[in-house]
C-alpha cells in the first residue's frame, strides 16, 4: 500500500511520508469541520432542509477535495464557501426572490464559466501576473485573517461598537480553555513533537469535558439516508437561469470565486514552498481545474460555490505537502457524515488555536516583501492588512490591484505592471463604484 501511495502522489519527491501526510489531512479535516454544521444553519434559510444540507456540505467537500489530490497532488482541502453561501441565501435568494433551486442553477452556471477560464488559462495567468510583492502581502494577510477568525472564535476579541473590536472575557470558560489549547500547542511544536496542532485539538477538546464545556453526544453514530438528501439532490434548475438571464448574480459568484481561491492558493502555496522563483504556483491550472469542477459537483448536490480553503494551512503546517493529505480529510468528510454527533462535540474553543498558530506561521513571508521600496511596500501593506480588516480575502486583493498600477504608472515604473493587473484594477474600481 505504502508503495502504491508513493507512486500516486509522489510521497519521497516530495520530502513527506504516510504518517506526516496523514497527520496532517486529519488536522486539516478538524479545523474545517465546523462547515458541516455552519453552511446549513446559514443555507436552511432558504428553505432547504437542514440535515439535506449538511449531507450535501459533506459529501461535495469531499469530491471537491479529491479533485485537488489527483487533479494537482496539492494538499489544499475544498468545501462551500463562507461568506458566499451567506450572499447566496440572503441576498440572491430572500432579498432578489429567486427559489433555492435557481440559485443553485446560477452557481453551476458559474462553475461552467470558472472551467472554461480554468482550461484556457485565463485564470492561470490572472494569478501569475499578481506582483511578487502582493503575493507575499496576501499570504500574510491571510495568516492575520485566520488569526483574527481564531481570536473570535475563541472569545479573546470581540465586536465593539465604540472602537470596532475589543478584549473578550479572558475569565469565560470557552476563552480559558482556548488559552490552554494556544500554550500547550506551542510547547508541543518547541518539541518538535509530529501532529502537534492535531494534538493540541484533541487535548483541548478531551480537557474540555469535565469542566462542562464540551458535551458527551447521545449516540457516537448516525447513519444517514438517500431519502434524507433527495429533496436538494440534483435539483438545481440550470434552465432558468438561463430564462433569467442572472448574469449581475451569476458575475458575483465568479467574481468572488476566483480571487477567494487565487488569494487562497497563492497564500497556502507560499507557506508550503511551492512557489518557484518567480512566485508562480506550478499546476495551477490543474487547481483551478478541481475547484471548478468542485463548484459545478457541489451545485448539482445542494450547495453553494465549491472553494479552497485558507484552513489547509494547518495541514500544511503539520508537514502535509501532497494529494494525500487531501485524501485523507475527504475521508474525514465522508465519515463524518456517519459520525457527525462526534464531529459536533469538537468545540471551536479547541480549533482556535490551531488557526492563532498557523496564522503566526504565515506572517513570516512578510518579511520578504521589498520594504525599502515604497512603490512596492506601501500596496503590499495595505494589501495585506486590508485582508483582516475588511475580513475579505477579495477586498484586500481588490484595493491591491486598484492602488499597485496607480501608484507605479504615476511614478513612471508602468512597465512593470502587467496589463491585466491594470484591467482588473479598472473593474474593481467599476465594481466599488456600482456594486
Amino acid at each position: 500500500m505504502t508503495a502504491l501511495l508513493e507512486r500516486i502522489f509522489l510521497l519521497k519527491e516530495n520530502n513527506t511520508n504516510v504518517k506526516t501526510e496523514i497527520f496532517a489531512g486529519i488536522t486539516t479535516f478538524m479545523t474545517m469541520a465546523y462547515i458541516i454544521f455552519v453552511n446549513p444553519s446559514i443555507i436552511s434559510a432558504t428553505g432547504m432542509p437542514i440535515e439535506a444540507v449538511m449531507i450535501a456540505t459533506a459529501i461535495s467537500a469531499a469530491f471537491g477535495t479529491l479533485c485537488m489530490a489527483f487533479f494537482a497532488n496539492y494538499p489544499f482541502a475544498l468545501a462551500p464557501g463562507m461568506g458566499i453561501n451567506a450572499y447566496f441565501t440572503y441576498t440572491v435568494v430572500l432579498k432578489m426572490g429567486l427559489s433555492w433551486q435557481q440559485a443553485l442553477g446560477t452557481v453551476f452556471v458559474s462553475g461552467i464559466i470558472f472551467l472554461i477560464l480554468s482550461v484556457t488559462k485565463v485564470r492561470e495567468t490572472i494569478i501569475n501576473s499578481m506582483p511578487k510583492n502582493l503575493k507575499l502581502a496576501i499570504s500574510a494577510g491571510m495568516g492575520l485573517f485566520i488569526a483574527l477568525l481564531g481570536m473570535e472564535s475563541a472569545g479573546i476579541v470581540v465586536n465593539s461598537q465604540a472602537i470596532l473590536v475589543d478584549l473578550g472575557d479572558l475569565t469565560a470558560p470557552t476563552t480559558l480553555l482556548a488559552l490552554f489549547g494556544i500554550i500547550i500547542t506551542i510547547v508541543l511544536m518547541a518539541r518538535d513533537i509530529k501532529g502537534a496542532i492535531l494534538i493540541g485539538i484533541m487535548a483541548t477538546t478531551l480537557i474540555g469535558i469535565p469542566f462542562g464545556i464540551v458535551e458527551l453526544p447521545e449516540a457516537i453514530i448516525k447513519a444517514p439516508t438517500f431519502a434524507s438528501w433527495e429533496p436538494i439532490f440534483f435539483k438545481a434548475d440550470i434552465m432558468g437561469v438561463l430564462n433569467l438571464g442572472l448574469l449581475p448574480v451569476i458575475f458575483s459568484f465568479l467574481f468572488v470565486d476566483i480571487f477567494d481561491t487565487a488569494g487562497t492558493l497563492i497564500g497556502v502555496s507560499q507557506q508550503a514552498g511551492f512557489l518557484d522563483k518567480d512566485g508562480n504556483l506550478p499546476k495551477v491550472n490543474r487547481a483551478l481545474l478541481a475547484d471548478s469542477v468542485g463548484t459545478m459537483a457541489g451545485a448539482l448536490m445542494g450547495t453553494p460555490t465549491v472553494t479552497t480553503y485558507v484552513e489547509s494551512a494547518t495541514g500544511v503546517a503539520q508537514g502535509g505537502r501532497t494529494g494525500l493529505t487531501g485524501v485523507t480529510a475527504a475521508f474525514c468528510f465522508l465519515l463524518s457524515i456517519f459520525f457527525t454527533p462526534l464531529v459536533a462535540i469538537v468545540p471551536a474553543a479547541a480549533t482556535a488555536p490551531a488557526l492563532i498558530i498557523v496564522g503566526s506561521l504565515m506572517m513570516k513571508n512578510a518579511i520578504y516583501i521589498d520594504w525599502d521600496k515604497v512603490t512596492e511596500a506601501i500596496p503590499a501593506f495595505i494589501t495585506l492588512i486590508a485582508i483582516p480588516f475588511t475580513y475579505s480575502i477579495t477586498n484586500g486583493i481588490s484595493l491591491g490591484f486598484i492602488i499597485y498600477p496607480i501608484v507605479k504608472y504615476l511614478h513612471g515604473e508602468g512597465k512593470d505592471v502587467h496589463w491585466i493587473i491594470t484591467l482588473f484594477g479598472f473593474l474593481f474600481i467599476l465594481k466599488y463604484i456600482y456594486m
